[in-house]
């Protein structure tokens, strides 16, 4: 409720024709042009017409697209319910790519909000169905386990860490994706380069001198 920049979270006269994929085709587009403003203003018009059409599956696609633009615009915790609100209508249907789908992007708000806890669990559940369904999608797996990977380096867990960023640096070779497969291999190096002081550190703190330096 309330108002979207200052404009009633009501259809204007030129609105009032245009269907909920109309409205979300329009958000995405300003969106992508940089229109934050009018995104948020049309994906929340989306949402209000599929709640008054009582139509979960529409409304969970405006909820998702609405939730996309809240986080752009900083808005975490209000993004973080109606990403909240989707998976619990996909939940009760037979879509599980888009459940998958929602709560990956659920635990990627969890962790930018502090709440590393949160997060790993909507990792897990993505993540499950993702390697269990036939029709997934490789670059969705791939972008899941990235998301899993920095969630494991941020609590510390270098070794699943590096496993898992070794799994999607093979799924983005296999897409083709340069810039993905480049990341995979920076975050790889730097895994390795940690454990390798880590290990000469211990050496160190237990009285073994050794040499690094080439002969």
């Amino acid at each position: 409720g309330g108002a979207w920049y200052g404009r009633p979270l009501l259809q204007s006269a030129g609105d009032e024709a245009l269907t909920v994929d109309e409205l979300l085709l329009r958000a995405y587009q300003a969106r992508r042009g940089g229109r934050l403003a009018d995104a948020e203003w049309d994906m929340a018009q989306a949402v209000d017409l599929s709640r008054q059409a009582e139509s979960p599956i529409d409304l969970a696609k405006a909820l998702t697209g609405l939730g996309q633009v809240e986080r752009d615009l900083g808005r975490r915790k209000l993004s973080r319910g109606r990403y909240e609100e989707a998976a619990a209508i996909y939940r009760t249907g037979s879509n599980k790519l888009k459940l998958a789908h929602a709560v990956r992007h659920l635990g990627d708000i969890q962790q930018e909000l502090g709440r590393p806890d949160l997060a790993a669990p909507c990792y897990q559940e993505a993540l499950q169905i993702y390697r269990t369904h036939s029709h997934t999608p490789p670059l969705d797996l791939a972008n899941a386990i990235r998301s899993f990977a920095i969630h494991k380096e941020n609590v510390g867990e270098d070794a699943e860490a590096r496993a898992l960023w070794e799994e999607a640096r093979d799924l983005y070779v296999a897409a083709g994706v340069e810039a993905a497969v480049d990341e995979c291999l920076r975050r790889i190096n730097v895994l390795v380069q940690s454990r390798s002081h880590g290990w000469v550190e211990r050496l160190a703190t237990s009285g073994i001198v050794i040499n690094l330096a080439p002969s």
